[in-house]
Parts: C-alpha cells; sequence; structure tokens
C-alpha cells in the first residue's frame, strides 16, 4: 500500500517535468523561427532607420524613423549588416536606382548608415555653380519658395531659402534648403561620377557632408554600388528629442503630421 502512494507522486512529478521540458523545447523552437523570420525579413525585405541629423531636411527631419526596401536596389556587401554577406563587388539580383531617390548607404570603412539623395549616375558630371546644381552642364530647374531667418545655435541669424528642385526637369520635384550664399561647396569643380559608383547630396544643402566633401574631409566621396542597402519608401513615425518609448509621458513627442508619410 505504501509502495502504490510513492510511485503516484513519482509518476505525478516526472510527468509535470516532461510537460515542462516539452513547453520549454516548444518556446525555444518558436524564438528560433521567429528569430529566422526577422532575419530573412530585415535581409531580403525592409529595413527601418532612424534620422539622427538635419542634412536632409525638410525631407527628412532629425528624429524621422524610416522604412526602406532592399528588394528594390538588390543585395550588396552591407545587405545583411552587421553580418557579411557574400558579395565583394556589385549586388546580386540588382536592380539601378534612379535619380533622385533617398538611399540608405555604408561608405567605405564607416561604422555607421548614410541616408541621401542620389544625384550623379555613373558617368555623370557634377557641379555647383553659385549654389545650384548642374548635371552634365545643365542647370536643374529650380523654383524659390521662401526665405525666412532664424538664429543659429550661437544666436546669430541665418537667412534660410527653400527651393523646390526639379531633376532633369521631371514632375516630382522636392525641396531643398539654401542656408547661406557663397558656402564652400556653393561652387565647385566637376565631379566625374565613375562607372559602378554614385553621387549623393543632403537636401540641406549646406549642413550635408556628402559626395561634394572627399572622406579626409568628412563626407563620402564617391559611393560605390555594392555599398548600397536600401531604398527609403515612407516615413513610419517621427519624434521630439526626449521621446523614449519606456516612459509613457514622453509619448507627445510625436510629431502627428509625419505618420506613414510617404517618400515615393
Amino acid at each position: 500500500m505504501s509502495q502504490t502512494n510513492q510511485q503516484a507522486p513519482n509518476k505525478s512529478a516526472q510527468a509535470k517535468n516532461q510537460s515542462l521540458a516539452g513547453v520549454i523545447v516548444e518556446t525555444v523552437k518558436t524564438l528560433i523561427i521567429a528569430f529566422i523570420i526577422a532575419f530573412l525579413l530585415r535581409t531580403f525585405l525592409f529595413q527601418s532607420f532612424h534620422i539622427p541629423s538635419p542634412s536632409m531636411e525638410p525631407t527628412l527631419t532629425k528624429g524621422d524613423f524610416i522604412i526602406t526596401t532592399k528588394y528594390s536596389l538588390g543585395y550588396g556587401k552591407y545587405a545583411a549588416s552587421p553580418l557579411p554577406f557574400p558579395v565583394n563587388k556589385g549586388r546580386i539580383f540588382e536592380r539601378s536606382p534612379k535619380r533622385g531617390d533617398i538611399i540608405v548607404f555604408k561608405p567605405e570603412g564607416s561604422k555607421v548608415h548614410y541616408v541621401k539623395r542620389l544625384v550623379g549616375l555613373p558617368g555623370d558630371v557634377i557641379q555647383m555653380k553659385k549654389g545650384f546644381l548642374y548635371i552634365n552642364g545643365d542647370r536643374q530647374k529650380t523654383e524659390k519658395l521662401s526665405t525666412t531667418t532664424q538664429s543659429d545655435r550661437a544666436g546669430n541669424p541665418v537667412r534660410f531659402v527653400q527651393y523646390r528642385e526639379y531633376l532633369d526637369g521631371k514632375n516630382k520635384p522636392h525641396t531643398i534648403i539654401d542656408q547661406r550664399s557663397g558656402g564652400e561647396v556653393d561652387n565647385t569643380g566637376e565631379y566625374a561620377v565613375p562607372g559602378g559608383h554614385y553621387f549623393f547630396m543632403g537636401d540641406n544643402r549646406d549642413r550635408s557632408l556628402d559626395s561634394r566633401y572627399p572622406p579626409q574631409l568628412g563626407g563620402i566621396g564617391m559611393v560605390a554600388a555594392t555599398n548600397l542597402v536600401s531604398r527609403a519608401e515612407f516615413i513610419l513615425l517621427s519624434v521630439e528629442d526626449g521621446f523614449s518609448l519606456k516612459r509613457p509621458w514622453t509619448w507627445t513627442k510625436m510629431r502627428k503630421d509625419r505618420f506613414f508619410k510617404g517618400l515615393r
């Protein structure tokens, strides 16, 4: 009688242990599958990025979170960053970007991603004259929108001029900012874009270290095709300084006018 009473609790404990082990195994399997799916989505389809600087204003504002597509460009060596991707040159399933696209890329030797507007294609000649963009000798069409004066961090007045710019004269313009006349790259020599490379500029022309500056001066120079990562599609949301998901009282710092704002 006593032996039967001892065996019953043992069987019950054994069943509980087996049940717990089964739950743990299933949980681990689910987590592994979820990780694989997330990795595949991030590597081959979509990736989000946070905008940390004003170099692309007014199109992209500091605090924006953008969603980009990788399949729209193909897959270069930084497709799975920070993990290595087996591509040394070019891109697998390569699709050429179009002039005017907003592209995320990773310059050679850089630890961070950049986002800029694609201005120069392979074989193009790019030049700035009096603050205006010339492509292959042709000045790009612009329309002046507004002039405002604001104070910089030191309290000095700064003039901001906004233009609507049409690359190649097409009907899908974007807005650029010219903060000062006669800036250091308002007048440049000619930049010849080599094959397999691209020339990028920020929409905030005087606050963007882009392809107009060589890497030794803090710029990015020409960007190789294999270094392209993804194309920006839309702004998911935008937040002001001080926002944190962990602090609900800061959620009022979300910008209500920038939810799901298209970039195409």
